[in-house]
Parts: structure tokens; sequence; C-alpha cells
């Protein structure tokens, strides 16, 4: 996925929702030159560089991160629209979102196991925050190693469209406003 998506040449600052490293991260995907990587997460600990007082605010301006990826961690966000529309606002116009999240798999709460997604919930995603779906996909047949057998992802890469100056100011408006009243996002 990095590779089909990122030139390997550019200079990109990436930011991974939900990096706390329990069992792998994705750092190592995204370790190459001119390539600049910041782990976010509610808590303090490995491949965690900022730990964030809420799921529903980025401490980042809007449109100034190249790409942002996430995995693993939408089924434990309660409100998990709200940080989606967090991450939308910070990645930059023609920038990219790597979603990956359970389609299927047994409960593990940490904290709380809320979700599981699957192509159409990320259509409208997509739809909800006007971005691009790329591409997305859903491993639908369990895997064949027995501790892998009983999970599955639904994959997805989203584009920033290109916006124009107006749009960016209502955007940015529009999430002020949020901020301000809508539940979740304190």
């Amino acid at each position: 996925m990095v590779n089909s998506h990122l030139s390997k040449r550019s200079q990109l600052q990436v930011l991974d929702i939900g990096s706390y490293d329990v069992n792998g991260s994705y750092k190592q995907f995204f370790d190459k030159p001119g390539w600049r990587y910041t782990g976010v997460d509610l808590a303090a600990g490995p491949n965690v560089d900022v730990v964030l007082s809420s799921p529903y605010r980025l401490p980042f301006p809007s449109f100034s991160v190249d790409v942002v990826v996430s995995g693993q961690a939408f089924e434990h966000v309660e409100f998990f629209w709200l940080t989606w529309m967090e991450m939308s606002r910070v990645v930059r116009p023609g920038g990219l979102i790597f979603l990956l999240a359970p389609s299927r798999g047994p409960e593990h709460r940490y904290p709380q196991d809320c979700w599981r997604f699957y192509p159409d919930g990320y259509r409208a995603l997509a739809k909800y925050t006007s971005m691009e779906l790329l591409e997305v996909s859903t491993d639908w047949d369990p895997s064949a190693h027995p501790d892998s057998a009983p999970w599955g992802d639904t994959v997805g890469v989203f584009r920033q469209r290109q916006l124009s100056l107006m749009a960016r100011w209502r955007r940015r408006f529009a999430q002020h406003v949020r901020y301000l009243a809508v539940p979740g996002f304190h």
C-alpha cells in the first residue's frame, strides 16, 4: 500500500493515529529519507511521540500533514466519525489517509471494542468528509494461520481533494463550530 501510493523521493510528514506499539507498528513502513513520522496515541509508551488528551482533537494545524495512517484503532474509538473528521482536517489537499480497521474478530477491549468495518462504511466516511476513496478491500476469507484465522481487516486509501481557499476557510470555520457545539470534542 505504501509503496504503491507514495514516492520514495518525496518529503512527507506522516501522522500515525493510534501508534502505541502493542504488537507491532507501522513506523517501519515510513522509515525513508525525507519522511518525518509522528506517532500519536492516548497513552505514553513505545512509538508514541505525542500524547493526546482526546481522541477527537488532533493538535496539528489544518491541512498540515501529507499522510495519515491509522491501523487497528478505530474499533476502540466510541465516536470514530469525530476522529475521522479530525484526520480529514489535518491532511493536505492531495494528501492520503490509510485506514485499517477490523472487519471481523473477537472482542478485544482496550479499553472498549465498539465497531467492525466494511467497504460501504469506508465509502460513507469518504462521502462524509468529501474525500476521494482510491481503493478499499476487505479480508473476507480467514487466514490459514491459526492465530490470525478469526481476524480480518478492511483497508482503505483516501485522498483529500484539492480545495479552493473558500472551501478551506469553510472547513476550518465548521471545525471550530464543532469544537464548541458537538459533545465529544471537548
